[in-house]
């Protein structure tokens, strides 16, 4: 019955009370008599009670002595029915406090309440009622607590500062580093999964020792500081005492990177598994449909960071900055993400106040691996014969754990088992943002009006998924349905895994296509030389003794020819009705320019070392001038200077970003003669020959030492479409699957081995692109997708055998069995009771 003195339906009197949680238990407001204090020392009973009503929540405290059993509720009901009515009264500011005065008026009607109830005998030793606002009104906006807003606003900084930093990553590593495909490939990958391999960690320091906020905020501050380590690390000025472009100490350079990315790694990964929970956290158990939404936009803030870092930060890191000497930004690539960082941590904390912070309750992945750990070892202590079999291995942990737990470690176990096939999905698609960067290197950027960096080609992922999950969802899935196509979601997981294989074969093509358009270089043992006819005649070139001859018509130039560097010994010029002949002694493995120009007089042939011996990277141009006037002349190419150059000598090659039209600056006796040059493409190397001035403009020609890159970046496109495709229809479904597989207690446990198969996809890649002695990338591509494919089918025999489960039902009929249980154990203690009175 309710208190004394509140009438039901009462205008006044009425309580109107939602539930009352005595001590952390949730208890019907109609079970007067059940609720119970705890007996604290000299006999006073204490109780913590928190009653929420009407949309308020009131804490109160309540310490007595000679309370009747059964009449502890009635009285703190009394008062927390006064303090609501006096709160509703008070004005609504942040940090109002209703003070003593209503706490006392509060406790004077308990005392009156509890007078009516108990007589003069009750004598309340202490009575104190919580007033923080934070308590009973948490602020909210538009229905949603106030504290999810900044969470929302931290995970978008902290995605934009992780996937930022990611998408430059791998060109860090090979260009300014100065590491090679493979051993770029492999750290970045290290890192990756390290990365995936941290959340476990997090998701024990948050559940068994700091809570979910003190963990966010101790990683959040570890994250930020490897993302400032990262940044000063890729400083170029930091060691380069000569000023030459290049650091002197390239090990301090990586030490720093390595600290920085394992700092990054254990922050990430650290508070991967919390700040969702902790969102969740923030809403009452009535705000389902608000926490549904809560997550769809905390998703929407995550693909928003992923998408709009990998856009800006190459556009950053494209930028040319430093000190004493102009370089690729790096650091204000890796900075303006650790900037974001730093600032998600602000934000994180300024909301501190609003959150609701639960206690850590304890991690359900330990007591799983206890249970399995001890199901183990008692079954190796009764591996002798003389022990009956038991139905399932686990069922040897039924000494210490009790038959729910068993049950539902085996129905994880069995979700677990078909994870085993599933890294080799994650070692192809991670290689977005690898090889499939370093293969945009050697490719066309330009989109027209854009110039597409090679590490901005993987915010296609993100875009396609935007558009591709919602089409699939509503279109596709319905359509296949309607077609009476069983879709399982174990089929649609290895039609996911056949969609990646083919992704990596329309790579291969594309690396095909590409290999065709690469230079071939001199091998050991060659030697090649290109010829330039400087002169206003045809001429002709003989290679003695007796190798071959080429015509160069006026203002030409050849391709690069193939020469045994023993064989060729000297050359001969012709032009016009003058001849020249010369000894050469050459250098294997090197390229050379020979220079031809027909004088008044004579024939001049100069040969012209190229140094150059590879193709170009990140689409930068080499350029380098040859002087074809009378005149000594001072070269300057937008804001390169070539310095002085004689007649008929060349400069050494400078590098210029592709793409661009510079103006060529020509000083020939203190007259400055200029020209725009054409734009050159990407990854191409130019000899410009300056041939006269006339009217303060240059005259030029131009040499194509190397081709620039002609297969576009939109070839990856299908690839990347391909690959997208796989995703949608693999990850989202093997989350989806998981989840109705498993015990509602269990998931951390499964989300912890789903971030584990991404950990070990990655790491799968060092082990193969080590061992894998394979000189073609395209044949790299090949033998993924071919791993990939054999899984695949591995999987699919494994999905035919699986039986799906409701753990539902299950979890019921252990809860069946557990009442039953229970009343069998009632009805026995009633007998052996009533045989003892007996």
């Amino acid at each position: 019955m309710p208190p004394p003195g509140w009438a039901p339906g009462g205008s006044s009197n009425r309580l109107p009370l939602t539930r009352v949680s005595v001590l952390g238990c949730e208890q019907p407001a109609e079970s007067w008599q059940r609720g119970r204090g705890v007996l604290g020392a000299q006999g006073r009973l204490c109780c913590s009670v928190q009653v929420c009503f009407d949309g308020f929540r009131v804490s109160v405290f309540l310490e007595e002595q000679g309370v009747k059993q059964g009449l502890l509720e009635p009285l703190v009901l009394t008062a927390a029915a006064s303090l609501c009515r006096r709160y509703k009264a008070a004005p609504r500011s942040r940090g109002n406090s209703l003070g003593c005065a209503t706490s006392q008026a509060a406790g004077k009607q308990a005392r009156s309440g509890a007078r009516n109830i108990l007589g003069d005998s009750m004598v309340v030793y202490r009575f104190s009622v919580a007033t923080d606002m934070k308590y009973f009104n948490q602020p909210s906006c538009f229905g949603y607590p106030l504290s999810i807003f900044f969470i929302i606003i931290n995970e978008f900084c902290e995605r934009f500062s992780y996937y930022g930093m990611r998408a430059v990553l791998i060109l860090y590593f090979k260009y300014f580093l100065q590491w090679d495909d493979n051993l770029s490939t492999a750290i970045y990958h290290t890192f990756v999964a390290l990365c995936y391999l941290t959340p476990i960690l997090g998701a024990l320091i948050a559940d068994s020792w700091l809570g979910k906020f003190k963990t966010i905020f101790t990683l959040s501050i570890v994250y930020t500081i490897g993302q400032a380590v990262m940044s000063v690390s890729s400083i170029n000025d930091l060691t380069d005492h000569n000023w030459d472009g290049s650091p002197d100490n390239v090990s301090v350079h990586v030490a720093l990177s390595m600290t920085g990315l394992i700092l990054i790694a254990l922050g990430t990964g650290g508070i991967k598994p919390c700040v969702s929970a902790f969102g969740g956290d923030q809403f009452e158990d009535d705000q389902e449909k608000q926490r549904t939404r809560f997550f769809s936009i905390f998703y929407l803030s995550i693909n928003a960071g992923s998408l709009l870092s990998t856009i800006i930060t190459p556009i950053l890191r494209a930028q040319e900055c430093g000190i004493h000497s102009k370089q690729r930004c790096y650091p204000l690539a890796f900075g303006v993400p650790a900037a974001l960082m730093a600032v998600a941590l602000v934000v994180f904390i300024i909301g501190s106040r609003m959150y609701k912070k639960v206690q850590p309750q304890g991690n359900i992945m330990t007591q799983v691996s206890k249970c399995i750990g001890f199901a183990i070892k008692n079954r190796f202590r009764h591996r002798s014969k003389e022990f009956p079999k038991r139905e399932h291995w686990l069922d040897w942990a039924s000494e210490k754990y009790d038959k729910r737990l068993i049950a539902q470690t085996k129905m994880v176990l069995k979700v677990l088992f078909l994870y085993i096939p599933l890294p080799m999905f994650w070692a192809l698609f991670d290689q977005q943002g690898s090889r499939w960067t370093l293969q945009a290197t050697t490719m066309d950027g330009n989109f027209g009006a854009i110039q597409i960096q090679p590490d901005q080609m993987q915010t296609v992922n993100p875009i396609l998924i935007i558009l591709m999950v919602p089409v699939v969802d509503a279109l596709v899935y319905p359509l296949i349905k309607k077609c009476k196509i069983n879709f399982t979601p174990l089929r649609k997981i290895t039609v996911g895994m056949f969609l990646a294989s083919l992704a990596f074969v329309a790579a291969a093509l594309v690396q095909v296509q590409i290999d065709k358009t690469l230079p071939v270089f001199p091998a050991a043992g060659q030697s090649q030389i290109k010829v330039i006819n400087l002169g206003t005649d045809n001429a002709t070139v003989w290679f003695e003794p007796q190798i071959q001859s080429v015509n160069v018509t006026s203002m030409e130039s050849t391709a690069y020819m193939t020469f045994e560097t023993s064989q060729l010994l000297s050359l001969k010029v012709t032009s016009g009705n003058k001849i020249t002949s010369q000894l050469i002694k050459l250098s294997e493995g090197n390229r050379y320019t020979l220079g031809v120009k027909n004088n008044a007089t004579d024939i001049v042939a100069e040969l012209l070392f190229d140094n150059v011996t590879s193709k170009p990277e990140e689409g930068n141009n080499l350029i380098r001038f040859i002087n074809n006037l009378p005149d000594t002349i001072n070269i300057t190419m937008g804001d390169t200077s070539f310095g002085t150059l004689a007649s008929l000598s060349a400069s050494n090659y400078n590098l210029f970003p592709g793409g661009r039209e510079d103006k060529i600056t020509a000083i020939i006796n203190s007259m400055p003669c200029s020209v725009t040059s054409k734009a050159l493409g990407f990854g191409s190397a130019y000899t410009i020959v300056i041939n006269k001035c006339s009217g303060a403009i240059l005259d030029v020609t131009y040499s194509e030492d190397i081709p620039p890159n002609t297969v576009h970046m939109a070839w990856q496109i299908p690839q990347y479409f391909i690959l997208t495709c796989a995703e949608v229809v693999f990850s989202v479904t093997g989350l989806e699957f998981s989840y109705s597989q498993a015990p509602s207690n269990m998931k951390a446990v499964l989300q912890a081995g789903w971030l584990l198969t991404v950990a070990v996809g990655n790491i799968i890649v060092l082990i193969v692109a080590g061992a894998s002695k394979l000189s073609e990338q395209w044949a790299e591509y090949v033998l993924f997708a071919a791993l990939l494919l054999a899984v695949c089918i591995i999987f699919a025999i494994m999905a035919y055998f699986y039986t799906y489960i409701d753990p539902n039902e299950i979890e019921a009929q252990l809860d069946e069995e557990e009442k039953q249980v229970k009343k069998d154990q009632d009805v026995y203690e009633k007998q052996a009771e009533a045989d003892s009175q007996m």
